[in-house]
């Protein structure tokens, strides 16, 4: 491992003193204690030409040469603000304890310490570094890549449909704006194929607050109990229409629209595009419940916790404000 230490200003003294004896650098750098390639990257990098010209002798000055060594410093510091202590243990805690992706700590950091930045950039380069990668940064990333990979989507059409379901063509405009609240969106997360439970989420689509609910098997039954449960406890105006996918658990969706006097629209068959708000949260629960790890072995309180890891999480589309801080700033408006 390198221990490479710049010199101080007694030793740039000690330096120019053996260069006016006309020491050779390994002498001088016996003196110093120091290796002979320490010595000739000193002069090379703080010894100036002599009337501006490259190819004239090159004279060395302690002091000048100290302060030129400490300028380059505070400039290579400025411009990589990740080596900044404050930036480095801010990007590294929420990266490691929070699981926040670098967009959503780039965006935070000005809301926590004003006067800071950093772009999200600047950390997937630190992340995927060639020196950083025995950190392992890249696991906790949102998708686990050991490489960085381009983005593309699945291009499957296929029609289907649930009995008296209403298309998501007939849902009013307006909730495309995302303007007013209580429309929300949701779907069934799954564990191991073998599992008997699976998990409910359903998300706002204004201000992303995520409800997850664990349920003891996958029927329509149990998902409407579930869904009227947890909605139930909202205002009428936080409680307008609900968009789902056409998988066998929506199939009570009569019976929710009685219970919570909800429109409830369905989106085209293999079109989980249509509803990305709970989509890109179940990307998110996949952080703490992977894929192909058993729902069956999670508990209700460890649920609620990933509830709230979410809730308290912030988000770019809000600002970097966290789902529950937008949800106050919604409430103290009306």
């Amino acid at each position: 491992m390198r221990t490479f230490k710049h010199l101080s200003l007694e030793e740039r003294e000690i330096l120019y003193g053996g260069l006016r004896e006309n020491l050779s650098l390994r002498t001088i750098a016996r003196r110093l204690g120091r290796n002979h390639t320490t010595v000739a990257r000193e002069l090379a990098a703080n010894s100036r030409s002599l009337l501006g010209n490259p190819k004239s002798t090159r004279e060395y000055i302690p002091c000048k040469a100290h302060k030129r060594a400490e300028r380059r410093a505070a400039d290579q510091r400025r411009k990589a603000p990740l080596k900044e202590p404050l930036i480095f243990l801010y990007v590294r805690k929420h990266l490691r304890e929070d699981g926040w992706s670098p967009e959503t700590i780039a965006g935070r950091l000005p809301i926590d310490h004003p006067g800071k930045k950093i772009d999200d950039e600047t950390i997937y380069r630190y992340i995927y570094k060639g020196s950083m990668k025995h950190y392992k940064y890249w696991q906790y990333l949102t998708i686990a890549r050991r490489k960085r990979m381009k983005k593309y989507g699945r291009r499957i059409h296929r029609d289907g449909k649930i009995p008296g379901s209403i298309s998501i063509d007939l849902r009013p405009k307006e909730v495309d704006l995302r303007s007013s609240l209580g429309h929300w969106e949701t779907d069934n997360v799954v564990g191991k194929t073998t599992d008997k439970s699976v998990l409910s989420v359903t998300v706002e689509r204004m201000i992303r607050l995520t409800l997850m609910s664990k349920l003891k098997n996958r029927t329509a039954a149990v998902k409407t109990e579930a869904l009227v449960k947890r909605l139930i406890a909202f205002p009428k105006e936080a409680r307008q229409t609900i968009t789902t996918d056409n998988g066998t658990e929506n199939s009570y969706h009569r019976e929710i629209t009685k219970q919570l006097q909800m429109n409830i629209f369905f989106c085209h068959a293999y079109h989980s595009w249509e509803k990305g708000t709970v989509e890109n949260t179940n990307g998110r629960i996949r952080r703490y419940i992977p894929k192909g790890a058993s729902i069956d072995t999670f508990s209700e309180e460890q649920i609620a916790a990933i509830e709230y890891k979410l809730n308290h999480t912030p988000r770019k589309c809000l600002g970097f404000l966290t789902p529950y801080e937008k949800m106050m700033e919604v409430l103290q408006k009306t």
